[in-house]
């Protein structure tokens, strides 16, 4: 059966309106789109948030009736140009495969990669993380998983305590227990995240013994050989006391979700306590490394 898609385009504070009057005209599926490549950060957990350009997708039955729809598009606010309607037909097909053939493993340095669960693993002697594109709280795909990846996959591991602050789908607290972390401690303040982590942990096969999360209350008091911070600029400049209580004497720190134009705010905070080291930058993001001091 094929499908009509009808796009247009909008800000964020017409995106719910717009929604609630597609789906009561009969839309099946409603997607959201970012129209300008603007980073997007949930500041609380469980919360919804829109990019201010957005594209927003609307999907039909092929024979559903759209000339009401359009009629009442055409008027609203957030419509200035009915050019700005776009109706498409889409041929019907296997979405779920076209779905998996877009992705494909992904390498981390010179041993470690991520493999879709469908896939057989480009390098069986490599160390390969099994992790489903779409997830969320992050999939390996995003600038800053990649460059704390990169620099996990570069240092020895064997023997260390890690912390992943901020764990999302403990991408990287499962690197590191697979790259030899004798214990990785996961932490998250959102729930979901928590239970994602360890999900992820088990479809890796990672004991429990090795890796374990916990919401920031809950954080087990020990002292690290490694921290990894993949969060937000403003979350890491009021938690630097406790990332540095958290890191043994000349442990090692690595901040992340920085944007290039954040880098001196957060040396600022950060120099104090630990040497940093120059910033790495890749896709507009940054990642920060130092040494307690």
């Amino acid at each position: 059966m094929a499908w009509q898609q009808l796009q247009l385009s909008t800000s964020a504070a017409h995106s719910e309106p717009l929604e609630q009057l597609l789906l009561e005209f009969g839309a099946v599926s409603i997607s959201f789109i970012d129209a300008e490549d603007q980073p997007l950060f949930q500041i609380e957990p469980g919360s919804t948030v829109i990019w201010d350009a957005t594209v927003l997708l609307a999907l039909f039955k092929s024979d559903h009736d759209l000339s009401q729809c359009l009629a009442e598009l055409s008027k609203h606010p957030a419509i200035e140009n009915r050019s700005d309607l776009k109706i498409e037909i889409l041929e019907d097909q296997d979405w779920e495969r076209a779905w998996m053939d877009e992705f494909e493993a992904m390498q981390f340095g010179p041993r470690l990669w991520i493999c879709p669960s469908w896939q057989t693993p480009p390098d069986p002697q490599a160390i390969n993380i099994m992790l489903d594109p779409g997830l969320a709280f992050g999939s390996g795909t995003h600038a800053t998983t990649a460059l704390c990846l990169e620099w996990l996959s570069a240092v020895e591991l064997k023997d260390k305590t890690v912390f992943d602050y901020g764990s999302g789908s403990g991408v990287l607290a499962i690197g590191a227990a697979l790259l030899g972390a004798t214990r990785v401690i996961a932490v998250d303040n959102d729930p979901q995240a928590i239970t994602a982590t360890l999900d992820n942990s088990g479809r890796n096969h990672i004991s429990s013994d090795t890796l374990s999360a916990h919401l920031p209350d809950d954080t087990p008091q020990v002292m690290a050989d490694i921290l990894i911070a993949n969060i937000l600029a403003g979350p890491l400049l009021t938690l630097a006391p406790t990332l540095k209580a958290l890191l043994k004497p000349a442990g090692s720190i690595v901040l992340s979700g920085i944007l290039e134009e954040q880098i001196d705010m957060i040396l600022e905070v950060y120099e104090p306590l630990f040497e940093m080291q120059p910033p790495e930058i890749k896709d507009g993001w940054v990642r920060l490394a130092g040494i307690k001091k």
